[in-house]
C-alpha cells in the first residue's frame, strides 16, 4: 500500500542515511538520500501503473485528475502562456489531452528541447507553433524530431525566426514541472540531471528575470506524493530535510502549487495572491 510505502521511505532514507550516524560529507549525504528516494518512487510506479509502450487506463484517470485541478485554477485561467512537458509514453503523468485543452484555450504554449549535448543537462522551452497542419487529426508535435528518449521535441535551426522561439524570462506565465518526488511542503525531486533546476535559474535569476514567473507548478502521481509530518505551511523554511520529505540542498527550488489526482496544495503566498 501507499503507507507501507511511505513507512518504507522513511526507513530507507532517514534510518540508513542519519546524518548524525555517518562520517560522510553532508552533499554526499543528500545524494545518497535521492538516489535511496528514487529508488523507492521507482519501485511505487512500476507497481501501479503498466510499463509497457503504451500507458495503461489507470495512468490515464489519474493525469486527467491532475489536470481538472490544474485547469480550474484562476491561475491558469487568468495565463496567457503555459510551459508544458511532452510525456513519454508510460510511467509518468500523461499530457497529450491536457496539450489539447491549454491549445484549445487559446493559451501560448512552451515545450522542452533538450537536444542533442545531453551530458550538458541544459534545456530550453520553445514556443510550439500549435497551428501548424497535421495528418488525420494528429497533433502538431507529430512529425518533430525524437530525442534519446523518444520524445518529440522542436526542430533545432540557428536562424532568427527559431531563435525568436525560444522562452525568455518573463515569457511563460505558468510552468508545470515534472518531478519524480515531491512533498507537502513543495520540495521537488527530479530524475537527478538538473534539467529544471538550470531552467528555472535561467527564467528567475539572471538578469531581467521575474522572480514571481514563471509561476512553478508541480504535478505528480499519487505514488510520488510525500506526506511531510507535521506539516505547517507557515514552518520556518531552513527546516528543509524533515522526516518524511523530499531530501533537498539550498539552491532547491520550491513549488508554489503542487498537483496530485487527490491534492491541490497551495505551498506560496504568491499563489494565494494571484
Amino acid at each position: 500500500t501507499v503507507t507501507e510505502s511511505k513507512l518504507a521511505t522513511k526507513m530507507v532514507i532517514h534510518n540508513n542515511l542519519d546524518p548524525s550516524k555517518s562520517k560522510l560529507e553532508p552533499v554526499d549525504i543528500l545524494r545518497q538520500q535521492k538516489q535511496a528516494l528514487r529508488k523507492e518512487i521507482r519501485s511505487r510506479i512500476r507497481a501501479a501503473y503498466s510499463t509497457g509502450n503504451e500507458p495503461d487506463e489507470k495512468l490515464f484517470i489519474e493525469s486527467s485528475n491532475v489536470f481538472s485541478r490544474l485547469f480550474s485554477l484562476p491561475q491558469y485561467q487568468s495565463a496567457k502562456s503555459i510551459g508544458l512537458f511532452l510525456s513519454m509514453p508510460s510511467g509518468e503523468i500523461q499530457t497529450h489531452d491536457a496539450i489539447k485543452k491549454i491549445v484549445g484555450d487559446g493559451k501560448t504554449l512552451y515545450v522542452p528541447r533538450v537536444g542533442l549535448d545531453f551530458e550538458e543537462c541544459d534545456m530550453d522551452l520553445i514556443r510550439a507553433e500549435t497551428d501548424s497542419p497535421t495528418e488525420d487529426d494528429g497533433m502538431f508535435y507529430d512529425k518533430w524530431p525524437k530525442n534519446k528518449w523518444g520524445i518529440p521535441e522542436p526542430p533545432f535551426s540557428d536562424d532568427e525566426v527559431s531563435k525568436s522561439l525560444i522562452a525568455q524570462p518573463g515569457d511563460i506565465d505558468v510552468l508545470l514541472v515534472p518531478g519524480l518526488a515531491f512533498d507537502s511542503k513543495g520540495h521537488r525531486m527530479g530524475q537527478g540531471k538538473g534539467y529544471y533546476d538550470r531552467f528555472i535559474a535561467k527564467m528567475r535569476d539572471r538578469e531581467g528575470g521575474d522572480e514571481k514567473k514563471p509561476l512553478l507548478v508541480g504535478i505528480c502521481l499519487e505514488e510520488q506524493f510525500l506526506e511531510v509530518e507535521g506539516y505547517n505551511k507557515n514552518d520556518d523554511e531552513k527546516l528543509r530535510n524533515i522526516e518524511g520529505g523530499v531530501p533537498v540542498a539550498d539552491h532547491d527550488y520550491i513549488m508554489d502549487i503542487v498537483l496530485s489526482p487527490s491534492k491541490l496544495l497551495v505551498v506560496s503566498k504568491q499563489a494565494e495572491l494571484v
